[in-house]
């Protein structure tokens, strides 16, 4: 099952990725709404999953809490993925050329971005735990 969820959180990564960037295309004046992003991005969206025991622990916190402390890990997750791809590649998938950045690779004021998409990787967590419960009951019987 830990499979699979790192394959969905990787595929709702690179979706909101993509639903991001042509957003981003729209308001600078590109009807086609150009999307784009990387292979390596669902391997790191997929280590969403690293979240799960995080998100069991803190569950029941205050929601500002809770997105905070996504914001910051995601922020984290973002500098060193991004750091190894460089120092192993060359390259790294994005570049940040704009904003609060930290060596073009992290944004910081996409924090309140990164708190949304913590509590929407929260829900979907929820959501594929009682999943795997359903679909474990209806094995059993």
């Amino acid at each position: 099952m830990k499979i699979l969820r790192f394959i969905i959180y990787g595929l709702m990564g690179w979706c909101l990725e993509i639903f991001w960037t042509g957003i981003g295309s729209l308001l600078s004046g590109d009807m086609a709404m150009h999307a784009w992003t990387s292979m390596w991005m669902f391997l790191i969206y997929g280590l969403a999953i690293f979240m799960e025991p995080i998100h069991n622990v803190i569950r029941h916190w205050p929601i500002l809490i809770r997105g905070g402390i996504y914001a910051i890990l995601i922020l984290v997750v973002e500098f060193c993925t991004g750091s190894i791809l460089r120092l192993i590649i060359g390259a790294c998938p994005w570049y940040y050329d704009k904003g609060i950045t930290i060596a073009g690779i992290t944004r910081l004021d996409y924090a309140p971005f990164w708190f949304i998409a913590g509590l929407l990787f929260e829900k979907l967590h929820d959501e594929l735990v009682k999943l795997h419960q359903i679909t474990s009951q209806s094995t059993i019987q």
